[in-house]
């Protein structure tokens, strides 16, 4: 799932983001995008993604303002820890998402045995109890691990789903990575025409993804701490689940580097209380799930993207952050 142009082939392949060019441009983009996984889909994943991990160091050296940027974020997350543990987080971030990028080159290429073998999936009953209520799913995750193998590994279990996306500027880049995420049934649904998709998706006892860690502007956004600093943060998931009687569900893949696989993790549905404010009570489920956002990212703190400028947008009167 995921409400931006994938940041594993923007910085772990490229120093800067992809942006809106002409003809020349977007094939030249297509093309190095469409060989690097090319390249790596043709290799085994456990050396995808060893690649990958390569290509995401080198990005570290040269992407200086990102470096910057994550540098800020995590002095404002963990002001206790000294600057080499800061600096060993932020090489760990370059490192997962560089892992991330081997593991979706293999998307439209590998066997659905061979992707399923390097994932472990954990509360699988979760999901299955929640869908059998009828009253629709809402998977939530944030940029944490290989968050595009949230949805792809969900449709690899026969479990598809409809998930929000930003689209990629580049046409030919776009379509050449929905075509991976929805091979095995997911459906992307683009974030700026999607609002009554996603209510009829949730009324029809379906599922939807969508992610809560990204800076959000405009009347989507209410402030809530995150880390302990304000942060404009997306309340639709919790307005969704109040106004659909929708489960909302946490589901993260975070690398193990112990069994050297991902862990999909399905976490029980949250408990949602209904006032009958609904003001209050979408303040309230938003900050929860925040923090669950924020505790996953403590346990992992090396596979969240902290090169994005999470506390960009500031309450009124607020000095800007970055």
């Amino acid at each position: 799932m995921s409400t931006t142009a994938p940041y594993l082939l923007n910085y772990a392949s490229c120093p800067t983001p992809m942006a809106k060019h002409g003809a020349l441009q977007t094939t030249l983009e297509y093309v190095a995008v469409r060989s690097i996984l090319a390249i790596l889909g043709l290799l085994p994943l456990p050396i995808a993604m060893l690649l990958g991990r390569a290509m995401g160091g080198l990005a570290h050296l040269l992407a200086r303002d990102l470096r910057r940027t994550a540098h800020r974020n995590l002095l404002l997350a963990f002001p206790e820890k000294s600057e080499s543990e800061r600096n060993e987080i932020l090489r760990a971030c370059f490192d997962s998402l560089g892992r991330e990028l081997g593991a979706f080159s293999q998307f439209s290429t590998g066997s659905p045995e061979s992707l399923r073998a390097h994932v472990v999936v954990e509360g699988l009953e979760n999901l299955e109890a929640a869908k059998a209520l009828g009253s629709g799913v809402i998977l939530f995750t944030g940029h944490l691990g290989a968050w595009e193998l949230t949805s792809f590994s969900l449709s690899l279990l026969g479990q598809p789903l409809s998930f929000l996306v930003r689209r990629i500027d580049n046409p030919k880049v776009e379509q050449l990575v929905d075509r991976s995420r929805t091979r095995f049934g997911n459906q992307t649904l683009d974030k700026l025409s999607a609002a009554r998709s996603m209510v009829k998706i949730l009324r029809s006892g379906e599922t939807l993804g969508l992610l809560l860690d990204l800076n959000t502007l405009g009347e989507e956004a209410i402030f809530v701490d995150f880390f302990g600093v304000p942060a404009s943060t997306n309340f639709m998931v919790a307005k969704l689940a109040l106004r659909t009687e929708a489960q909302i569900i946490p589901v993260f893949a975070p690398w193990d580097n112990v069994r050297k696989k991902f862990l999909l993790q399905i976490a029980p549905p949250v408990s949602i209380e209904r006032t009958g404010d609904e003001d209050v009570d979408v303040r309230r489920l938003t900050t929860e799930l925040s923090l669950i956002i924020e505790d996953r990212i403590r346990r992992y703190p090396g596979q969240w993207l902290w090169i994005h400028k999470r506390w960009k947008t500031r309450p009124p009167g607020e000095p800007t952050i970055y």
